[in-house]
């Protein structure tokens, strides 16, 4: 066993870190698209 092993940093779930990452990217990108949807129909 590797000295990281038997020191671990931080003992959260590895899925809630990489859900929470996943659903923040999401959303960026979604508010991306619903902006440039908003100026694509005002500008129409």
């Amino acid at each position: 066993m590797n000295e990281f092993e038997k020191n671990v940093q931080s003992k959260r779930n590895d899925a809630v870190d990489s859900g929470v990452g996943f659903f923040v990217s999401f959303g960026f990108f979604a508010t991306m698209f619903i902006i440039a949807t908003v100026i694509k129909v005002i500008g129409s």
